[in-house]
This record gives structure tokens, sequence and C-alpha cells, in this order.
């Protein structure tokens, strides 16, 4: 496999610890170990009688419990704990998908989620999001890559990263049932599905379709990205096959990580309700900021996540603005062309870290949009 530059991740390398606003990332705003205690209702001390032993190659017991009782109505043989949804993305690529497969891919998408098909020897077909108006959901469009020929895998991630637009229920049923008219497998990418605004969260597909499988993690909607924890369900044969790769790489999770992780899933709700709180105010800024600028700015008001793809009208080169900003201003923003050159006209803007960075992010983004 040869492996293409990852341009999202090294913007991050490059930018990300070197700035003091953050508006590009796509996850809400970070927990301190303290506030996870006091939302969760838990000691540090419980950690002092942990032993540093091995995990299990499917994640520890007590975590793959407390998501089974969140996500598939208490069957922990489905779950499988993994290095957030990066590694469990991975470790299906490499299981799932042989060269010459066929793979259907919603575009934007983060790059993860199509280039190691593509590495692997696949068909990459676009089901694109930005042909249509506002970055429209087109289930036709679907439909007709699906009739090209049959896919072997659909990928998609809503709420959508990066623009925010979903799904309604009505579509995702159908999204299902052109995956299984298809015998493809569905990957449901949920990174951002406990994070939405209007809408009730969208079900995962398991119950409906024996050939789909959701990643998820805890770095978008609980704000603890740190721990680097997410998880996988599947059918267990398939998890057994992802361990026998894994044994190759990671072997299992850390079971300090998973504590914290399984305190989190016992504690979810109170921990999403916190953080989409947050979120929707600032989201509430950022689209009032857009409409008091609409000739420098288009976006679509996200329905879901924390970030917006935002074309930035009028500038000949929003990668070297974005470059500017977390350089001479010290402020992250991610240029549209990390999601692919299509998108160099916009940016990823992040919107769930504190009001103040928020705040002081767009007042600098101001400064250079200015004619």
């Amino acid at each position: 496999m040869e492996l293409p530059l990852a341009k999202l991740e090294e913007w991050m390398r490059r930018y990300y610890h070197a700035v003091d606003h953050d508006i590009g990332s796509s996850g809400v705003r970070d927990l301190t170990v303290g506030e996870l205690c006091d939302v969760a209702g838990f000691e540090l001390a419980e950690l002092s009688a942990l032993p540093f032993h091995d995990s299990e190659p499917l994640g520890g017991r007590n975590l793959r419990a407390a998501l089974a009782d969140r996500w598939t109505g208490g069957d922990s043989e489905r779950v499988m704990v993994t290095h957030g949804s990066s590694e469990a993305i991975w470790l299906v690529m490499q299981t799932l998908v042989r060269p010459g497969d066929d793979v259907i891919v919603v575009d934007p998408a983060y790059q993860q989620l199509h280039d190691i098909a593509v590495a692997r020897g696949c068909r990459l077909r676009r089901w694109d999001l930005s042909s249509g108006d506002g970055f429209a959901v087109e289930m036709n469009r679907l439909r007709e890559l699906v009739a090209v020929e049959r896919p072997r895998m659909i990928v998609v991630n809503f709420p959508h990263n990066p623009t925010g637009v979903s799904l309604t229920r009505e579509q995702q049923d159908e999204l299902i049932e052109i995956s299984a008219a298809a015998g493809a497998w569905l990957v449901w990418d949920n990174a951002f599905g406990e994070m939405t605004y209007e809408a009730e969260n969208l079900p995962l597909p398991h119950d409906r379709y024996e050939r789909s499988l959701s990643f998820g993690t805890f770095s978008k909607s609980y704000g603890l990205a740190g721990i680097r924890t997410g998880w996988c369900l599947a059918p267990p044969k398939l998890l057994t096959e992802m361990a026998y790769i894994r044994d190759y790489v990671a072997l299992y999770v850390s079971p300090v990580l998973e504590f914290f992780a399984e305190r989190a899933v016992r504690n979810a709700d109170r921990i999403v309700a916190m953080q989409r709180e947050h979120a929707a105010g600032n989201r509430e800024l950022l689209l009032a900021w857009a409409r008091e600028r609409p000739d420098h700015v288009r976006l679509t008001p996200p329905a879901g996540g924390v970030s917006a793809l935002v074309e930035l009208t009028g500038v000949p080169d929003v990668t070297e603005v974005c470059r500017r900003l977390a350089e001479e201003y010290r402020t992250l923003l991610i240029p549209g062309e990390c999601f692919g050159d299509a998108y160099r006209n916009h940016v990823r803007l992040g919107f769930g870290g504190t009001r103040a960075e928020l705040t002081a992010g767009l007042a600098n983004l101001d400064l250079l949009l200015k004619p």
C-alpha cells in the first residue's frame, strides 16, 4: 500500500499546537479531568486500584458492556473498542475490501474514509453533496451511482463532516434500502451522530440491515479527544477478523483510557446535553456572523456536528488566508483543499470550542476578509 499524504492531519500537525484560537477543529470544547469527574460522578481515587494489566483484544468487558447498553440493547458481542474511530476505519478497510472492489463514499469526506480503500486498489466513486443546493443530500444521485456497478461498500457520515448537513429518517431508510438491494456493506460513521440541533438523532442501522457497521468516537460530541478512544459496532465474525489484523498493530486499548471512557458512556446523556447546549449557542453566533457578511461568506446552517464548510467569496487564495491566520494571528482554520481540490474556495470552520476562542477567531478572520 502507498498511502497519500493525509492533508487534514498534515495541516493539523503543522498548526494545531501552535495557535491560541481554534476555529478549525470538528469537536466540541475539551473537558478537563475534573469536569468529567463532576459530571460523571466519580473520584480519581478509583483509579488507584486499577492494575497496569493488558486489556482484552476487543476491548475491556466493562466498557464493551457500557457501549452495548447504549447502542445494541446489551449485545456486547457486536462491540469493539478502538483507538478513536480512525483505527476502526483502518481495520474495516483492511478487512472488508480487496483490489478491484467498487466503493462509494460521500463527498466531501474525511480522507481516511476513502483513501485507505483507494490504496488497497479499490475503485472510488464519489457521492457528491456539492452538486445540490447547499450540499443537499440527493438520494437519486446515489441510486444512479449504485446502478452503474454493484458496490462492495457505501461509506457515509451523517451528520456530515465537514458540512454539518444530515439525513431525515426517511432518507436513512432509503439509504439502507439502496445498500441492501446492492448487497453492499453500509459503513455508517456516527462520529457526530449524537450532536444534532433541530431533529432527533438518527438510529444506527444495524437493527435494520445485517451488512452494516458503525463507528463512534469520544472526540466529537463528548469533548474527550485526549483519551483517543472509539468504538465499532459490527457482526461478531467481522470483529474477530478485525482483531486478527490488530494483532499486528495495537493489540488493545489501554485500560486506563477505558476507565474514563466507560464512565463517560454511562453518563453520556448528561455530557452530550451539556455539550450540545454549548454548541447550539456557538452555532447561533456563527450564523449571525455569516448573515452580516453576505458578500464574503456563504454557508449552509449545520444540522448537526460542530463544523460548517464555508465558502469565502472573492478570496483568490483561501489556503493562503488560512496559513496567514495561523502564522500571523495564531488562529486555526482548515483550508477546504484538505477535503479535495473542488473545495479550494471553502474552509472548514469549527464552532465547538469555547465562546471566547470562536469570537476571537472570527474577529481575526474578519481582518483578512476586508477588501
